[in-house]
């Protein structure tokens, strides 16, 4: 399989992701912790069907130390008990900040309440900011076709 346009070829797209990398970058510095900063990524792709960052994010999680076990986990995380409860805040606004379309109300006043009982105003800045970014990457890569497997952590870096 190949993608069918050429994102690192092209002028104008490279130039667009690499606003969007940038702009990642910015949570690198956030208090919000890294290990939920790839949860949360992993669980987006997941939801869009993006294989690239599936993979992506699996790998770079993996190799900063993440378990197999939660990794693994990261799509049934409802019934899992390997992650904290802030954890589990994270990714239930992931899931609705992704699944927008799919609730009527989007992500819901519960939803929110519950992220905002774990993490401080700039750490929920932080998760919108990477729910937002993620979802752009998704949306891009599966409108593209980017083919997924052979990412190397830390590749973009």
């Amino acid at each position: 399989m190949s993608a069918r346009l050429n994102a690192f070829g092209s002028p104008t797209m490279s130039k667009v992701f690499k606003h969007i990398i940038a702009a990642g970058k910015v949570l690198d510095d956030s208090t919000l912790p890294a290990a939920t900063q790839e949860l949360v990524k992993l669980r987006a792709s997941q939801i869009n069907g993006c294989g690239f960052c599936t993979d992506m994010h699996s790998k770079d999680a993996a190799a900063a130390g993440e378990t197999s076990v939660r990794l693994n986990l990261v799509a049934a995380w409802r019934e899992a008990t390997v992650f904290t409860e802030a954890e589990r805040a994270a990714l239930e606004l992931t899931e609705q900040g992704t699944r927008i379309a799919d609730a009527a109300g989007g992500v819901t006043d519960e939803a929110w309440a519950n992220a905002a009982k774990h993490y401080d105003e700039e750490q929920l800045a932080a998760l919108v900011c990477a729910i937002t970014l993620i979802n752009a990457f998704n949306r891009a890569n599966v409108l593209i076709q980017q083919p997924a497997g052979d990412y190397q952590p830390g590749q973009f870096a």
